[in-house]
This record gives C-alpha cells, sequence and structure tokens, in this order.
C-alpha cells in the first residue's frame, strides 16, 4: 500500500510536539496542521527557540519516533477534554468551539504523548522513514492569525516519503534560496524597505526602470485592446464603500480616519470608484463595451506586519486595474478576449499559465440567480474556449465568480497573478443602467481584471523567474561600455553617447580598475551586453562585443550591433 504522504506529515507534527513538551516543560502546544511540503506546530514555548535550536528537537524526535507503536484515539466528552488540557488555553479554546457546534472531540495517544486532534494519521509507526524528515525553520505567529491574541513560536518542518525526496525537495530550497528577490534586489540596487513604512516599497531607479517597462508594455495593450485610462481618487468618503459592500467584507483590513467629522478610506481596491465614472453620463447600448483602465492605481490593505515579505505581500500596492461594462451578450467576447489577452502578456515573459475557476463563496454579496447567471456565463466560456481548468469552489469574489491565473516560474512554482472577475452585484448596487434598443433601461455586466495582478507582486515574480537577469528589453542597464585602459576612453565616451542618443540604457565603466574586475563587476549586475573597447576597437571604430549567456562575439560596427539591440527590443525575445 503507498504511503499517504499527508498522515506522515501529521504524524510528524504530533512527534515534534513530543519532542518540544520533553525538551522545554511547561510549554503548551497550539495547533500543529500538515501542509503542502511538511509540517509546523504553533507552540507557547517555556523559553526560546531559535534556528540553531532545532538539530537537538529533530533529534529527540528520532529519539522519541523509536519508542511509538501506534496512534490510538479515541472519543471523549468535552469535559474529559478540558481535564487532559487543563491550564492549556488554546487547547481549551478549541475544545469550547467543538462543543459549541456540536463536534465530536477525539484525543490521539502515541507512547507517553496525547494530542487534540481530528485524526489523520499513519497506520504504520514505520511508514515514517527517520531520514525522510528535517526541521527547517522557526518564526512568529499569532494565535489564530490575529495581532490582539497572544504570539506564539511557530516550528516548521520538511517531510516526505523517502530520504531522496527530501534532499532533492532540500536541492530545490537552495535554488529557490539563490531567487530570493529581496537579495537579488540588494544585489542589483533595486529597491530597499525601511521600518519608517511597513509593508511599502522604496524603489531605487534601476527598480523604477523595471516599472517604467512594465508600465509602458501594458499600457500600449491596453491602447490595442480599447481600453481608456483613467485615475480616480486615492482617498474617498466610507459611504462608497458600504454602497459597494466593500466595508462590510474589508474595512477591518484598511485604513480610515475622520476628517471634518466623517470617515475617509485610503482605498483597497479600485472598483467603486470606476461605477461613478461609467455613471457620470447617459449610456446607450451602442456605447457598450465601455472599458476603463486604471493601470496606475495605488491601493493600501493593513496586512498583518508578521505576514508581510518582501514584494509578495505589502501594505501599499499598484493594481494594473481595469473595469469593463458590457451588454450581457457581450460577455463571451470580452472574456475570450481577456484570456487571449493575458496569454499573451504571460507568453512575453516565457511564464507558462494555467487556470482555476471559482465559485460562489459562504459569505457572497447579493442575488442568488444573479450569482448562478454569473457563474454560468464565466464557465461557459471557458468550455467553448476548451480550456483545461480547475475549479475552486468557494473562492470566488464576495460580488462574483472569477477566472485566477497562475503563472508557473522557471523552476515550477506556481503564482498566482492575473485575475478575471464577472460581476452582477455591484451594477445592482449603484443602480448602473444604459438604454437598450427598444429603449428599456437595462443593468451592465462587470468585469474586473488585473492582468499582472500588482506590479510589487508580479515584479517580485519576474525577478526570481529570471533570477535578475532580465531580458535587454527589461534590463535597467542594457549595454556596460567597458575601457581597458584610460587611452580607450575618448572613443568610449563615444560609444556612450551614441547608445544614449538611441534610447539604450547605458553605463560607462571606465573606472582606474583591471579589465577583469570590471567585467566582474558589469557581469554580477547581470548586464545583457558588454562593450569592451581597447586599442583595436579605438582603430577599426568598433566594440567588442560579450553576451551574458553567449560570451564573447567577437568585434563588431557600432551600427550593426545597435540595430541587433534595436531588434532585440522591439521584438522583446
Amino acid at each position: 500500500m503507498a504511503k499517504n504522504i499527508e498522515h506522515i506529515r501529521h504524524s510528524l507534527a504530533h512527534l515534534l510536539g513530543a519532542a518540544v513538551l520533553e525538551l522545554y516543560p511547561g510549554s503548551k502546544l497550539a495547533i500543529g496542521p500538515a501542509i503542502e511540503d511538511g509540517f509546523y506546530y504553533d507552540i507557547d514555548i517555556k523559553g526560546t527557540v531559535s534556528d540553531a535550536d532545532l538539530k537537538v528537537i529533530e533529534e529527540k524526535m528520532r529519539e522519541i519516533l523509536k519508542t511509538w507503536k501506534t496512534f490510538d484515539g479515541k472519543e471523549v466528552s468535552a469535559n474529559e477534554a478540558r481535564k487532559q488540557f487543563k491550564g492549556n488555553p488554546f487547547k481549551e479554546e478549541i475544545i469550547t468551539e467543538l462543543e459549541k457546534n456540536g463536534e465530536k472531540i477525539t484525543l490521539y495517544t502515541s507512547g507517553d504523548f496525547t494530542d487534540l486532534c481530528r485524526g489523520g494519521h499513519v497506520e504504520n509507526i514505520k511508514d515514517i522513514e527517520p531520514k525522510a524528515f528535517k526541521l527547517s525553520r522557526v518564526a512568529g505567529a499569532y494565535w489564530r492569525g490575529s495581532e490582539k491574541n497572544p504570539q506564539l513560536t511557530r516550528i516548521y518542518g520538511l517531510a516526505f516519503t523517502t530520504k531522496d525526496e527530501l534532499q532533492k525537495h532540500l536541492a530545490f530550497l537552495e535554488e529557490v534560496k539563490k531567487r530570493d528577490h529581496r537579495v537579488l534586489a540588494q544585489q542589483l540596487d533595486l529597491f530597499s524597505q525601511h521600518d519608517v513604512s511597513p509593508g511599502a516599497i522604496f524603489w531605487h531607479p534601476k527598480g523604477m526602470v523595471l516599472w517604467k517597462e512594465l508600465e509602458r508594455f501594458i499600457r500600449a495593450k491596453n491602447d490595442y485592446y480599447g481600453y481608456g485610462e483613467v485615475s480616480t481618487p486615492v482617498m474617498v468618503k466610507k459611504e462608497l464603500y458600504q454602497t459597494s459592500g466593500h466595508w462590510d467584507h474589508y474595512h477591518e483590513n484598511g485604513f480610515w480616519f475622520d476628517v471634518d467629522e466623517e470617515t475617509y478610506v485610503l482605498k483597497p481596491m479600485n472598483c467603486p470608484e470606476a461605477t461613478l465614472i461609467y455613471s457620470n453620463g447617459l449610456r446607450s447600448y451602442r456605447d457598450l463595451p465601455i472599458r476603463l483602465a486604471e493601470p496606475t492605481g495605488r491601493l493600501h490593505r493593513n496586512e498583518l506586519k508578521g505576514t508581510l515579505g518582501g514584494l509578495f505581500r505589502v501594505r501599499q500596492f499598484t493594481q494594473d486595474d481595469a473595469h469593463v461594462f458590457c451588454r450581457p451578450d457581450q460577455i463571451d467576447e470580452e472574456v475570450s478576449s481577456l484570456l487571449q489577452y493575458t496569454k499573451e502578456v504571460y507568453d512575453t515573459f516565457g511564464l507558462p499559465i494555467s487556470f482555476r475557476f471559482a465559485t460562489k463563496p459562504d459569505k457572497a454579496m447579493g442575488d442568488p440567480a444573479l450569482w448562478e447567471k454569473a457563474e454560468a456565463a464565466l464557465e461557459g466560456v471557458l468550455k467553448k474556449l476548451n480550456i483545461d481548468y480547475q475549479l475552486k469552489a468557494k473562492d470566488g469574489a464576495f460580488y462574483g465568480p472569477k477566472i485566477d491565473i497562475h503563472a508557473k516560474d522557471a523552476i515550477g512554482r506556481e503564482h498566482q497573478v492575473a485575475t478575471i472577475q464577472l460581476d452582477f452585484q455591484m451594477p445592482e448596487r449603484f443602480k448602473l443602467e444604459y438604454h437598450d434598443a427598444d429603449g428599456g433601461i437595462r443593468r451592465p455586466v462587470m468585469i474586473h481584471r488585473a492582468i499582472y495582478g500588482s506590479f510589487e507582486r508580479f515584479l517580485g515574480v519576474l525577478i526570481e523567474h529570471y533570477m535578475g537577469a532580465f531580458p535587454l528589453w527589461l534590463a535597467p542597464v542594457q549595454v556596460a561600455v567597458i575601457t581597458i585602459s584610460e587611452k580607450h576612453h575618448p572613443w568610449a565616451e563615444s560609444v556612450f553617447d551614441n547608445l544614449k542618443r538611441s534610447g539604450i540604457r547605458t553605463e560607462l565603466h571606465n573606472q582606474n580598475e583591471t579589465l577583469g574586475k570590471k567585467i566582474r563587476n558589469a557581469e554580477m549586475q547581470k548586464i545583457p551586453y558588454l562593450f569592451v573597447i581597447g586599442d583595436k576597437e579605438v582603430e577599426a571604430q568598433a566594440v567588442a562585443v560579450r553576451k551574458r549567456g553567449r560570451g564573447d562575439m567577437g568585434s563588431m560596427q557600432l551600427e550593426a550591433i545597435l540595430a541587433e539591440l534595436k531588434e532585440e527590443v522591439g521584438n522583446k525575445k
């Protein structure tokens, strides 16, 4: 029988809890689930634990594992469970919830260790390979994810069925570590973060080149696909979000403040503002679809401080947002066009995409009949285009179903990036209208879409995908002009000026350093092209070309290599 990896990981969470209680008496266990590549346990530890202590805890786990035979479960009353975990407020809270909801309460025991648990363990302890797990790191975590609750110590572990699988995963993690966008950003001088503004990014000049190129690219795509660009205020009265329904769903994660006895909000999304632009004039069925893009809409959401991380989780971000207002009979064409738009963008970056269809969540807003209509319309487009997709039940936005697009990077990781959302609810709440051919008043359908998702997150994905070695059109510095000695400076400066006039981003490396050091420095900055200038190049009025990934390409006339550069930039190879 094949080993159940989830049961192995769940069982190891118990083993971790047992080891910590032995090594740190008086500690209180909270929760310890299995996760994608292993497990963790949140613990109120008596003392302090750092990454340096993990080896000792890991060895204790292996020592205890030798004494365990099986997992024995039994159903108990709430009072029996409370006696078992007396003095542990985390387990007591869970027990009270289970009792209130009428759910059964079960305890599982292995050796001398007993835990509150729903079950799902290995049937045979021998299924746990002692060398196929490893404790990986220590982090802080608030109980139940709320900053109002106690902060616990979270110990993570990796777990697989065999030692070889673990070793392969550790090698993969080393590759991930090399690609960490925060480390690469420091090396390449792209951005920084500072305590004065947690969750916000300080973009440096080279990082802003990436940003502006992405902005230019998406604007050109918007123009091609018929979008008009708009801009809306970053601060609005809360009444707008009460009408849209966002206040009820998001205000706890927002930033708001009182001005002149009224509450204002730093906008967490652009869609309510887009409805005001739509409703600013009379609309006819002939006017639709109306496509409004706000590619630089600055948004703010109050993410928990402990969850913030580089570009992937921020409080201030910019969404390449757009909203399409269309007739119901235009849904197929508009969603199909958006799927094509998305594919073209991700093909440019060499990021294969896949699709998820997300349906009505439990905390949905609006008429169930409109939800059924929206889900049928969106799923119908996917089926009509023969697009393979996964179903994400109950994972839609609170106002409508959506298609989430996932991109696979160079090392096989999937990132949720773009989204296309179909919304019948907001037009209803804002009383949006258009005059139909028969003179009747109709409600438009609203399609929300973001292609990058957010500039910050997408740039984080790109930095790691390319490992900082950006294609020529994106690279902050496209060419480094490098001199061998001082006598070569005049021709190098002429080349440098010519490149700049031609729109090529370039640096002149004419410092009083060895040629080897100048080349190494430029290669460390992952600059796509190096033009080396020595005696031969001055005499021939040429440049010696070195291309990243290909090495020495020989001497070339400046006009010839410049034509190649322009073609490569234009084609976005």
